[in-house]
């Protein structure tokens, strides 16, 4: 099986999906997103492959396709469709596979599944994302706690946003996880910025989970 590397945030709306647009690029990986909820407007999968630059057969279309802008739980029930969390297991891929998850780890897929359950019956190595914004500390160690507690494999923390050297180095020593790197805002956003930003930002090597390990 090749490397598959999920991509988790401590919230909604923090650059989950540029930092995947990155990842999947520098990885030259293909992308999924399990679940879509919301097509108006440009979708993740549709900003990834602009912003990575992806032809489409390294897209691996999403299991579902929500129309409704909510929990995926939520939206499924308005959109009258019922989630079979087993059409949630990750495609095999020849190449590496960038798994985008939904928002944060406790949102509900169905009535009975939180996001979180789900990722502890894969197994596959999270790459954690974190805005460095203020209340970023409890939101990390919280989802931190919350992955170990699963026993899924951490590569790391990544965050997005100006530097606040503190939080980060707070939250790194108290979840005891590895300090990835932090992609700033972008602006313009284009995808020859995006990959430039995350060259300088990150190393691939640890991105693997071939990195020095600790904090």
């Amino acid at each position: 099986m090749s490397v598959q590397i999920v991509i988790a945030g401590t919230d909604t709306d923090i650059g989950k999906t540029i930092f995947a647009a990155g990842l999947t690029r520098a990885l030259s990986a293909h992308y999924w997103k399990p679940i879509q909820a919301g097509l108006a407007g440009e979708t993740d999968t549709q900003c990834v492959q602009r912003l990575a630059a992806l032809s489409a057969d390294r897209i691996v279309p999403e299991a579902y396709r929500l129309k409704t802008p909510a929990s995926p739980h939520i939206a499924a029930e308005i959109d009258g469709i019922a989630i079979d969390v087993a059409r949630l297991t990750p495609p095999h891929t020849l190449a590496p596979l960038v798994i985008e998850l939904a928002g944060g780890l406790a949102v509900p897929i169905t009535r009975q599944h939180l996001q979180i359950d789900v990722m502890a019956r894969w197994k596959a190595p999270v790459v954690l994302c974190a805005a460095t914004r203020l209340g970023t500390i409890n939101h990390s160690l919280l989802s931190i706690q919350a992955l170990k507690q699963r026993a899924v494999p951490i590569l790391g923390i990544a965050f997005i946003g100006d530097e606040n050297a503190d939080s980060e180095r707070t939250i790194c020593v108290f979840g005891g996880v590895k300090h990835l790197g932090r992609l700033p805002h972008l602006d313009p956003l284009t995808p020859d910025t995006l990959h430039r930003a995350f060259t300088d930002a990150f190393h691939v090597a640890d991105l693997l989970g071939l990195g020095a390990s600790g904090p």
